[in-house]
Formats: C-alpha cells, sequence, structure tokens
C-alpha cells in the first residue's frame, strides 16, 4: 500500500511506464559513468583488495535469466555505492541493464529535483525512513526482483557512522518472503570506504586508502520460506526470522573482514 506521507513528500524519480527510450539511454551512460568512476577511485586510486570477487561477479553477470538477486551490506559510508561497483568486472560494467536497482533515502537521495533526477537515472528508488515495508519505494523494489532484477540493500537502513550492532529493518525480509520466485541472497562486509570519503567536512575525497571487501557465500532461502509457511508463521514472523538470518551472516563476515583488514 502506498501511504498518504509517502505520496506527499517523495519526489517520484521516474516517468510512466513504459519508460521512454531516452530515459533507458540517458540511465544506462549514467550507470556506467558511475561505475567506471567508482572502479578507477576505488580500484586504482586506492588499495583495494576484493575476497571472493568471483562469486560476486559470477552472479551478477552469469546467474540464469530467471534467478532474482539480492545483495546485502553494511552501510558505513555515503559512498558504500556506488563504490560497490569497483568490485565489479570491468565487462559488466558495461553492461548497464545488468546492474543493480537499490533503494534510497528520500530526505538525502531525493530532496530536490536534479538529485531526484539523477538517482532515478541510477535505477535508486525513494524510501521514506519509518514508513515501514509497504511504501511504494519497496513495492516497486519487489516488482524489479518479480523481473529477476538485481537489488541492493543497505539492512542497516542508515549510515552507521558508529560502527555499532544495529537490528536490521525487516524490509529486506519482506522483498525475499514475497518475491514470486525465491532470489538468491549475497551478503557483503567491507572496511575503508569511510576512509575513502569520510562522513565529516568537509567531505574531501581520499586517495591511497585501504579498503577490504569480502563477499560472502549465497543464500537459497526456498528451504527456510517452505518450512515457515508449514509451521504456520504468520507474514510478519517469517520476515523478522528471514532477517535475523542476513543479521548473523553479516556479523559473520564483520569479524573475518575485520581480521582481514588488519593483517594486510
Amino acid at each position: 500500500m502506498e501511504t498518504e506521507r509517502m505520496k506527499s513528500i517523495v519526489r517520484w524519480p521516474f516517468p510512466k511506464e513504459p519508460h521512454p527510450l531516452w530515459w533507458r539511454c540517458s540511465s544506462s551512460v549514467t550507470m556506467t559513468a558511475v561505475a567506471t568512476l567508482s572502479k578507477i577511485w576505488l580500484c586504482y586510486l586506492n588499495s583495494t583488495k576484493v575476497y571472493r570477487s568471483e562469486v560476486f561477479n559470477k552472479l551478477v553477470a552469469q546467474r540464469t535469466p530467471e534467478m532474482p538477486l539480492i545483495t546485502v551490506c553494511n552501510h558505513h559510508s555515503c559512498m558504500d555505492d556506488p563504490l560497490f561497483a569497483g568490485a565489479l568486472d570491468w565487462k559488466t560494467i558495461f553492461q548497464p541493464r545488468k546492474l543493480r536497482w537499490m533503494l534510497g533515502a528520500h530526505d538525502i537521495c531525493f530532496s530536490k529535483p536534479w538529485h531526484a533526477f539523477f538517482f532515478g537515472l541510477g535505477k535508486t528508488f525513494p524510501v521514506v525512513r519509518g514508513d515501514g515495508v509497504f511504501q511504494r519505494g519497496m513495492d516497486s523494489a519487489l516488482a524489479k526482483l518479480n523481473q529477476n532484477e538485481w537489488v541492493h540493500v543497505f539492512p542497516e537502513g542508515k549510515v552507521n557512522m558508529d560502527k555499532t550492532w544495529i537490528r536490521l529493518k525487516w524490509g529486506v525480509g519482506r522483498l525475499i518472503s514475497e518475491c514470486k520466485k525465491t532470489p538468491l541472497v549475497l551478503p557483503m562486509y567491507h572496511l575503508g570506504i569511510d576512509d575513502i570519503l569520510p562522513n565529516t567536512k568537509p567531505y574531501l575525497p581520499k586517495i591511497g586508502k585501504k579498503v577490504t571487501i569480502l563477499i560472502g557465500h549465497p543464500i537459497d532461502f526456498g528451504d527456510q520460506l517452505k518450512k515457515a509457511q508449514q509451521l504456520g508463521l504468520s507474514a510478519k514472523e517469517i520476515r523478522k526470522s528471514v532477517t535475523d538470518i542476513i543479521q548473523d551472516e553479516l556479523e559473520k563476515l564483520r569479524i573475518e573482514t575485520q581480521q582481514l583488514h588488519e593483517a594486510r
């Protein structure tokens, strides 16, 4: 359902379906340009090590057309996306139709018309913090998953500048449990991106910093969801149980990534 609050304050950045040719072309150029700059900044101007990058690239570029994909990771910097595109191979970067859709905070990414236009071209849906899992941005992300697309989610729901434990939002649980075909979920963790672009003023880009990215193992929730339905769990309980599993996986990745980062 679409809330009245969502209607009144969010600039919806997309033209009515079907998207016109000029929009699709502009979006492709925007996605490729941003991903290219991110790759250069992350991998050539900084010291970045991506562990198990082959898993990430294979799922994005080579998964079957019938398989929707959700990636989840921690959120330490406003540049986590798009810099994560730097972990992809150059070949994939130049296939913009395969690049992610994502969710972005309406009060940061969509506060001005030109911001909304840019992030719309960048395949980002606006979401309103506090409006829950049933809002237009979430519905749109679910629709893309039902079209077997890739959607990236920061389930912490905000930039976690303190890097403390935060209970994940249940929106990711809804995307997984309500998708027509259960998507593969790929958890990831990173350290150091907030050194590339600090979260404090004057927000100047940095080079020569150490970044560590650890790609986790894909999670198939198919059996989990079947079991939950057989037990008669409510939709809310299913969303929570799915999100709890992702939280546990990200915590394991956090510990491993910290060890890898410190060892470099």
